[in-house]
């Protein structure tokens, strides 16, 4: 399912739909939690740092493994140190700067990439 991401009632949507998507999947409410606050971080820097962008959520399969899987995409100014921006307290909005490194932390898996002036990329699965 694809969310445009746009104002904060497209945040709280894309939530709301992570929560009762991770739970059919069969995620207990912890798991469902960490992945609903991650989609949440996610959605919220696009907000802050692009204006727009989407989220697209799914499952994915591999073997007899099921994983939530989040996309977060942007077409806004990238990042251009990642290093630097998944770093605790990083931050170049005066905010607590917790939020890339504490998806890292939420899901089992978590892929970035941005290029300055096009855009940011992120892959984010939490298995089942």
């Amino acid at each position: 399912m694809t969310f445009s991401i746009e104002t904060n009632s497209d945040i709280t949507k894309v939530v709301h739909y992570t929560l009762s998507f991770s739970e059919e999947i069969g995620f207990n409410r912890t798991n469902r939690f960490m992945i609903a606050t991650a989609t949440s971080e996610l959605a919220r820097n696009i907000l802050v740092h692009a204006e727009k962008g989407e989220i697209v959520i799914g499952k994915i399969n591999r073997g007899n493994k099921q994983a939530v899987e989040i996309k977060a995409n942007d077409n806004g100014p990238g990042i251009p140190d990642i290093e630097l921006a998944l770093q605790d307290h990083y931050s170049t909005k005066n905010s607590l700067g917790i939020g890339l490194p504490g998806t890292k932390r939420l899901m089992d898996e978590f892929e970035i990439e941005s290029e300055v002036g096009k855009g940011t990329w992120i892959t984010t699965r939490k298995w089942l």
